[in-house]
């Protein structure tokens, strides 16, 4: 029998490559796109041998053209940190919307079913909590994250204008805190961010007074999440992430703990529009795709810290690397 074929986008970051492994699992055949501006290709080089994977280097920004039929889109490239987003705001605005569209044009000339990649972000710093998929968010628009929040609301808009106008199968994702393996050290968030201060010897940094929160989600779960709606038939949003909240300064006690080390924890100013609490609701994945998720934190975190641990002494100081400029 035949393989399905599927194309992920941004294949070669932290969430494409393991997309990657469970659709090669899954007995899948794998286009992995990818520009490289913020993926990296040790994340997938253990596929690239495999007759059922290939790769192709592109900007999805431009034209996308795949010979044959295609089954599947998911469509996962984007910058999704702060250290890159404010570095590249006009290529994140231009992959959620120039991207998204060719993604979509793609799907509707196959006749494929395409899942897209929103965040939590669409929520914005939120009146209401835990957040659930009827909710609106509070966006600034014109503040540093907009170019993020917007890029994604944008996303699921023109996603559900192909939806309703072209009819086409779609899948939108919204998706909260998640870690693991092959998340970059450098890449400003709070949990590779507090585990590279820690295995360098260095004080913690909590922004704000570290009583926002987040919820963290293991990645096999989250990738598990993904898997089951791209295969249901609800094509309204859906929230993906673990509801076990915790605040930032608990959290960076939790990795003071689980690394032994004695630093201390030192708190900066919060950056602008950063949200005070992040929880998802995920009563609606509970139901209709029999989800949710099951590597604690305890587990997961001791994993990832181990993958942290083994990497080569000269990834704990690399900077991020410069991107290309903006046009």
């Amino acid at each position: 029998m035949q393989r399905k074929r599927v194309l992920i986008t941004g294949a070669a970051g932290f969430l494409g490559s393991h997309l990657c492994d469970r659709f090669i699992k899954e007995g899948y055949h794998v286009i992995a796109m990818d520009n490289l501006i913020t993926g990296d290709m040790n994340n997938i080089r253990h596929l690239m041998k495999l007759e059922e994977f290939e790769f192709i280097h592109h900007d999805v920004t431009k034209f996308i053209d795949i010979q044959g039929e295609l089954d599947f889109i998911l469509h996962f490239a984007s910058p999704a940190s702060p250290i890159d987003y404010l570095k590249i705001p006009i290529q994140t605005l231009k992959v959620g919307a120039m991207g998204t569209h060719n993604c979509l044009g793609l799907a509707k000339a196959k006749g494929a079913k395409i899942l897209v990649a929103s965040t939590s972000e669409v929520y914005g710093d939120p009146l209401v909590h835990p957040q659930n998929e009827d909710y609106w968010g509070n966006v600034n628009p014109v503040g540093p994250r907009g170019v993020y929040d917007e890029a994604k609301r944008y996303m699921e808009s023109i996603t559900m204008a192909y939806h309703t106008f072209h009819n086409v199968d779609t899948r939108i994702v919204r998706i909260f805190n998640t870690y693991g393996p092959r998340m970059r050290l450098n890449d400003g968030r709070a949990l590779p961010a507090f585990i590279g201060q820690a295995l360098r010897g260095e004080d913690l940094t909590v922004f704000g007074d570290g009583s926002q929160t987040r919820s963290f989600c293991y990645v096999d779960d989250l990738v598990d999440g993904i898997y089951r709606l791209l295969l249901s038939n609800y094509h309204l949003p859906v929230n993906i992430g673990n509801p076990d909240e915790i605040s930032l300064k608990d959290f960076a006690e939790e990795i003071l703990s689980l690394t032994g080390n004695k630093v201390k924890i030192v708190y900066k100013p919060l950056p602008v529009d950063d949200p005070k609490q992040r929880q998802p609701d995920i009563s609606k994945a509970k139901a209709l795709l029999g989800w949710e998720p099951k590597v604690s934190r305890k587990e997961g975190l001791k994993i990832t810290y181990e993958y942290f641990k083994s990497l080569p002494k000269e990834e704990l100081t690399k900077q991020p690397k410069e991107f290309i400029s903006q046009k």
